[in-house]
């Protein structure tokens, strides 16, 4: 089944509205990179992250998608959950990375 990326949007576990209102975090290049690799060799992965509410949520899953939208960058996992990058707490144990200034990737 292929989703589009408007419809996971719809999915997300908190309102997008919410997420344009919060101030994005970035993360790391080299984090975001690790991301990508994990989606593109569609291997399993432990994750742990903050839903909408602020709780934690621990899944094992895939990672299907890495992208922007809105000024944000999101994962959506295999099941369709869709998570803002910065509410990301650790990928297999290993713990988030945020972008220091200039917050550029070269």
């Amino acid at each position: 089944m292929h989703l589009s990326r408007t419809s996971l949007m719809s999915q997300a576990p908190y309102p997008l509205k919410e997420t344009i209102m919060n101030s994005y975090r970035l993360v790391a290049c080299s984090f975001h990179d690790e991301l990508e690799a994990l989606a593109t060799l569609q291997q399993s992965c432990q994750i742990l992250y903050r839903d909408s509410d602020g709780d934690k949520q621990a899944v094992t899953t895939k990672i299907i998608d890495v992208y922007a939208a809105k000024g944000a960058d999101f994962v959506t996992l295999q099941e369709g959950t869709v998570i803002r990058l910065d509410h990301l707490i650790s990928i297999n144990e290993k713990p988030i990375q945020f972008a220091n200034p200039p917050f550029t990737c070269s």
